[in-house]
C-alpha cells in the first residue's frame, strides 16, 4: 500500500527506516525489500491506537537509529457502508486508527524534534478529509480532523522549525481499497469490477493514482525543498479535488 511505497522510496534516497505495523509478518515483507536493495530497515510490531505501545516504539527507534528526523503517519482503516449501519464500534475503530493513532504518534516524537532543533511530519489524509461523502461518515470525520491537526501542530511547532503537512490521496488501489469495492458496490448496486470501472471513470484525469506517486509527495515533503511549507494538506487525485 502507500505505506510501504513511502518507506520503500525514503529508503531509495538513504534514510534509514522505522517500518512500524500492527501486523509483525508485514512490517517484515517491508524491510526485506528494503535489505535486499541494500537499504537500512527495520520493524516494529504496534498498535498506534494504544499509547503505551506508541511510546516502545519510539524509545526503541531511538535505541537503534539514534535519533528521529521524519515521522509519517500513515496506518488506516476504512469502511464503507449507510450512517444507520455505522456501529459504535465502527465509529470507534476508525477514529482511534486513523486520527488518535497520528495523535499519539506525534506527541510521542515531537519532544525529539524540539531537541534537534527541526523536524519533518507527514500526515496521510485524505480527499475524504476535504469533502464528505455518503456511505463514509466515520472515515470521512477521521480524515477532516486529521487535516485540523496538522494545521494546528503547524502553527504550535513552526517557531521550532517543525514543519508539519498532510497528505491527500484520492483514489490508489491499494489492498484496504481492493477490500472495499464489493462495499462500494453494493452502495452503487454494481460488481466489484464495475464498481472500479465507476471509481475511475470519475477521475479527470483518468486513472487511479499508484502508491508510488504518493511516495514522491511524500518524499518532498520530508526534504529540505519543502522548508517552507507547513500546515498544508494537499492533494493528489488527479484533478477529483483543486481547493
Amino acid at each position: 500500500g502507500i505505506g510501504e511505497a513511502i518507506c520503500l522510496r525514503f529508503a531509495e534516497e538513504g534514510a534509514h527506516v522505522a517500518v512500524a505495523d500492527l501486523n509483525a509478518d508485514a512490517a517484515d515483507m517491508v524491510v526485506k525489500k528494503i535489505l535486499e536493495a541494500e537499504g537500512e530497515a527495520w520493524g516494529i510490531e504496534v498498535n498506534v491506537s494504544h499509547q503505551e505501545e506508541v511510546q516502545k516504539m519510539v524509545k526503541k527507534v531511538l535505541k537503534r537509529f539514534g535519533r528521529i528526523d521524519i515521522l509519517v503517519n500513515s496506518a488506516g482503516v476504512s469502511r464503507i457502508l449507510p450512517f444507520l449501519e455505522t456501529t459504535e464500534e465502527i465509529w470507534d475503530e476508525t477514529l482511534a486508527v486513523n486520527l488518535k493513532g497520528t495523535f499519539l504518534c506525534c506527541q510521542a516524537v515531537i519532544p525529539h524534534l524540539l531537541r534537534q532543533g527541526k523536524g519533518k511530519i507527514i500526515n496521510l489524509s485524505s480527499k475524504s478529509g476535504k469533502r464528505g461523502t455518503s456511505w463514509y461518515a466515520a472515515y470521512c470525520a477521521s480524515k477532516a480532523a486529521v487535516i485540523g491537526l496538522t494545521q494546528a501542530l503547524a502553527m504550535e511547532f513552526a517557531p521550532h522549525k517543525i514543519n508539519v503537512n498532510a497528505i491527500c490521496p484520492g483514489i490508489v488501489f491499494t489492498p484496504m481499497w481492493d477490500k472495499q469495492l464489493a462495499q462500494y458496490g453494493r452502495k452503487k448496486g454494481l460488481t466489484p469490477e464495475q464498481a472500479k470501472e465507476y471509481l475511475i471513470s470519475r477521475i479527470p484525469l483518468g486513472r487511479p493514482a499508484e502508491p508510488e506517486e504518493v511516495a514522491n509527495l511524500a518524499l518532498f515533503l520530508a526534504s529540505d525543498e519543502s522548508d517552507y511549507m507547513t500546515g498544508q494538506a494537499l492533494n493528489i487525485t488527479g484533478g477529483q479535488e483543486m481547493h
